[in-house]
């Protein structure tokens, strides 16, 4: 445990992002596979909805620093393939 008062803080701000964090990352995870499923069911409405779903969750993890910006791009674009060859 930390000894002085300002690494006592930021040890509970690091629990607090940590937790934050998990949840978007949780959120980018769970966006991906609803794609995913869709692509699998070969329903091409479901999946374009849900791509849209995850394109917009995936910017607002790198809006907040959970996920770089190449690797958001890198997702979204693997997801835009997936979708995009159901047609």
């Amino acid at each position: 445990m930390a000894n002085h008062p300002s690494a006592a803080k930021r040890a509970r701000q690091a629990l607090v992002r940590r937790d934050r964090n998990r949840s978007i990352r949780s959120g980018v995870r769970t966006a991906i596979k609803k794609v995913e499923a869709a692509v699998a069911a070969k329903d091409p409405d479901t999946a374009k909805t849900a791509l849209v779903d995850a394109t917009s969750v995936i910017a607002r993890a790198t809006s907040k620093g959970v996920l770089h910006k190449n690797t958001a791009g890198r997702r979204v674009s693997r997801l835009h393939l997936l979708v995009n060859g159901l047609s």
